[in-house]
């Protein structure tokens, strides 16, 4: 079956070649012919399991569409060569030929084709590269929002700030996850503007940074509904905690299920989260009560006096 299908291409590519040859009376060469072959070698070689060959057939067709003008068709050629590049596991290959497709397919005038080339690059590559992942991600959300389909540009915004956070490139999630805020806000999706705060301040807060957390809980309180939601109550008991470094407090927060059923990435934030100095906040002694002779009572004597057995 695989020799078959294999024969099947070499026949292809034969009469491809021969599409593509000029003479007397043949002055320019069937371009658009020869691509169609060019594609079915590609079809049997995929079939036959030969993915290098039909890695080159593709490349070859996709010339072809070119030399004809035909952008859209030439984009698909490069992006099926990148399939093939995939299934040989030569991922960074593999998606420079798909992101070649996306600008090919922008030039034709198709971005929502681009768009899901390049979120699809951003799929292979995601394990192997987080970082040019998430730069095709920001690229894709970038012609969403370029065509004003806001939606699709904050959920592709969203898997780069996870990416970020991911990594601990944590003064790029701030800012990314700033422009997701930023967008929610602007389609009206208020909720989820609230969960984008929690998301900074935790990532502020691993940054060492409690004036950019403060600030953010600060400027949400003009989003709509924010201001005495249970995001904002706990938000303020976080800070509070964080600030006076008690970290039974802090961890009490990062532990409810607001924190705990956020995305994996910010839950792990909340509960790595830890307060300057790692310490937890020191009890204040109460003060001596006055006995009715108005004298101090003497403390309890079960109280451990701390240099009881000496200095050593």
């Amino acid at each position: 079956m695989a020799a078959q299908k294999i024969n099947e291409g070499l026949e292809h590519l034969a009469k491809a070649e021969k599409y593509l040859k000029t003479g007397f009376l043949k002055w320019k060469p069937d371009y658009d012919s020869a691509a169609s072959e060019y594609g079915k070698a590609a079809v049997a070689f995929k079939n036959a399991k030969q993915f290098e060959q039909a890695k080159d057939a593709c490349l070859r067709e996709a010339v072809a569409h070119e030399n004809n003008r035909a952008l859209f068709h030439a984009a698909k050629a490069y992006e099926q060569a990148g399939m093939m590049l995939k299934e040989m596991q030569k991922l960074p290959e593999a998606v420079q030929l798909i992101e070649k497709a996306s600008m090919m397919y922008l030039e034709n005038g198709t971005p929502d084709t681009a768009a899901m080339a390049l979120e699809r690059a951003g799929k292979l590559i995601e394990n192997v590269d987080p970082e040019k992942a998430v730069q095709l991600y920001q690229q894709t959300a970038n012609v969403f929002e370029n065509e004003e389909r806001l939606r699709q540009a904050v959920e592709l915004l969203g898997k780069a700030s996870r990416l970020l956070v991911r990594g601990r490139r944590f003064d790029e999630a701030a800012l990314s996850i700033q422009k997701e805020k930023n967008i929610y806000k602007e389609i009206e999706n208020y909720p989820t503007c609230y969960k984008k705060t929690i998301a900074q301040v935790l990532v502020h807060l691993h940054r060492n940074d409690y004036v950019a957390a403060e600030r953010c809980v600060r400027e949400s309180y003009s989003i709509p509904g924010f201001n005495g939601s249970e995001d904002c109550t706990a938000l303020e008991q976080l800070l509070e905690g964080y600030d006076q470094q008690d970290q039974d407090q802090v961890a009490e927060v990062c532990n409810s299920p607001l924190f705990k059923y956020m995305d994996n990435d910010y839950a792990k934030l909340g509960l790595s989260l830890l307060v300057p100095g790692g310490g937890v906040k020191k009890k204040v002694a109460a003060p001596p009560q006055a006995t009715p002779e108005g004298h101090a009572a003497p403390a309890a004597e079960d109280e451990e006096d701390e240099y009881a057995g000496g200095l050593c």
